[in-house]
């Protein structure tokens, strides 16, 4: 199944035992429509109030049920701030998370002095005029295959810190500067992390064209703040070398 989410009443995708979860309200609406409590896997481990435009996920059910009939049916037991957008019967051995070949987050920040109503919990407010051309520039240092261990907060059990990412890109829109980073997968609040590396270039915090140093330093310290959850959005996932598209 695909779906997608506002995560801003939820403490993050995986089921928590006293706090609402994306997985444990999708477990439910499951609950409900096939008549036994079905394990929904998920494909990422979102963090509290992180969105989701596209996440993937799947169950393994002796339900007959159309997978059109599937969709309306889950969309009924939902709240207004999940919705199913497709689903598709798979291989019995897909698994959501470890046959994922790649993620696309983007994080928006609504650059003004004046913040705006409509983006609450959607965006981070950031006061300070930030120059999206040479953020980009800077960004391009996360390019390419490297040991993120520096953009990794503590409590992670990974086994390797290694990741290669494929484009961090830091445009304008407006008042709000969008950046967007796919790679073959990501360390815990990585995309976070980064983000903030840059803003705290933007603020002097941290010198321009050291984010190499960083990298290489393998020390969180050196990096920047973790930027809050409410702008980050797991945008699009990917399968087999090729984007499911959730339609």
């Amino acid at each position: 199944m695909t779906i997608r989410y506002l995560g801003s009443a939820y403490s993050g995708w995986q089921v928590q035992l006293n706090a609402p979860t994306v997985q444990q309200t999708l477990q439910d609406a499951v609950e409900k429509l096939f008549g036994v409590r079905e394990n929904v896997v998920g494909c990422s481990r979102t963090d509290s109030g992180v969105h989701a435009n596209m996440y993937c996920c799947n169950i393994r059910t002796d339900s007959e049920l159309p997978c059109d009939v599937v969709v309306r049916a889950l969309n009924a037991h939902l709240p207004e701030d999940i919705a199913v957008l497709s689903c598709n019967e798979v291989d019995f051995d897909f698994h959501a998370r470890y046959d994922c070949a790649g993620k696309e987050y983007i994080y928006i920040i609504h650059n003004s002095s004046v913040r705006d109503p409509f983006l609450i919990n959607r965006c981070w407010n950031f006061n300070k005029h930030i120059d999206a051309d040479f953020l980009n520039s800077q960004a391009q240092a996360f390019c390419g295959e490297h040991d993120f261990k520096a953009f990794c907060s503590a409590g992670s059990s990974v086994q390797s810190t290694v990741r290669n990412v494929e484009y961090f890109k830091v445009e304008r829109s407006g008042d709000n500067v969008i950046m967007s980073v796919k790679a073959n997968g990501f360390l815990y609040n990585m995309v976070r992390i980064m983000v903030g590396t840059l803003t705290d270039i933007t603020l002097g915090r941290i010198q321009p064209d050291t984010i190499p140093d960083i990298i290489y330093s393998f020390d969180r310290a050196r990096a920047g703040i973790t930027a809050p959850p409410q702008g980050l959005y797991l945008n699009r996932v990917f399968y087999s070398g090729a984007e499911k598209d959730g339609k």
